[in-house]
């Protein structure tokens, strides 16, 4: 199965400073889907053709340092600012002033919001599927448990260590996670773990995946300074039955994002959009079809 399969199809955005593959279905309003560790555009293969099929131009790249995009060999082009630079362009790139919404899950979660805070015109909407906003995830890792279930962060730092214990026995750990974590049997099938292998395989791809929680450490505190209010409607749907972050990081702080509404999937994985794809494209659909007020204005 590829992507033409399954409605999509492949393309390239040269943005400059590197090229970046996407795939692309539908045509309307502009909604970009970000995926996470240790994903690429393939995570999204639940969403992209009911949101194309609703009226939407869809768009699902793969981040820098994954699959077929540009993978930068220093951690410092994994910087946050970096990160939310390719999305601004590819935006542009797709022929939209703005995305009517950004939906990110995992890391792409955390590079949404990074895009919500530095350049919010760019966006009507922002959407984030398990990844807590940066001031709740701060105040959550002075915490033990937060810090025992985020091991593997710090466990990324050693230089090369993490990309040998993870491409041993041809990816077996990570085809262990994808097998057992999803709540639904079968979330991942065998070629759907094939895919998300076959991609990590490719040269200088895992480390470029772990760059980001390696520019994460190194250069994630001088980026605090960075953080914005964020006043954009955003949704939150929230897969309680992960792993890695506690239930009670859902809600982001009120102070922070004031627009926000948390959605709660009680029998949902950190995998959720594979886990329970049908609820989440609903959720999705029916926050696209509610109106954008007008910055400034108040409900009556």
């Amino acid at each position: 199965m590829n992507a033409a399969d399954l409605g999509a199809a492949h393309r390239y955005a040269d943005l400059g400073h590197l090229r970046l593959h996407y795939v692309e279905a539908g045509a309307g309003p502009l909604v970009v889907l970000l995926h996470g560790f240790p994903e690429h555009y393939y995570a999204w293969r639940h969403q992209w053709g009911p949101l194309a099929a609703a009226g939407y131009h869809v768009v699902a790249p793969d981040m820098r340092g994954y699959n077929l995009s540009g993978k930068p060999r220093s951690v410092r082009a994994y910087r946050m600012g970096e990160l939310t630079h390719d999305v601004a362009v590819l935006i542009r790139h797709c022929g939209a002033e703005r995305a009517a919404m950004l939906v990110g899950h995992d890391w792409g979660g955390a590079v949404a919001w990074g895009v919500a805070m530095r350049d919010p015109a760019l966006l009507e909407r922002l959407a984030i599927l398990n990844c807590p906003h940066p001031v709740t995830f701060a105040r959550a890792l002075a915490t033990p448990r937060q810090l025992l279930r985020s091991w593997y962060i710090f466990f990324f730092q050693f230089p090369w260590l993490p990309e040998w214990y993870f491409a041993r026995g041809d990816f077996a750990a990570l085809r262990r996670i994808l097998r057992a974590e999803p709540v639904r049997p079968g979330a991942f099938t065998a070629a759907d773990i094939e895919r998300y292998v076959q991609a990590l395989r490719r040269p200088r791809a895992f480390r470029g995946a772990i760059n980001y929680y390696r520019a994460f450490v190194q250069y994630g505190l001088a980026e605090r300074r960075l953080l914005r209010r964020i006043d954009i409607p955003t949704l939150v749907i929230w897969g309680e039955r992960d792993r890695y972050l506690g239930r009670e990081l859902a809600a982001p702080p009120p102070a922070w994002v004031p627009t926000c509404r948390v959605e709660r999937l009680p029998d949902a994985s950190h995998w959720l959009q594979s886990d329970q794809p049908e609820r989440v494209n609903a959720l999705l659909l029916d926050f696209l079809r509610t109106p954008v007020r007008p910055a400034g204005s108040e409900p009556s």
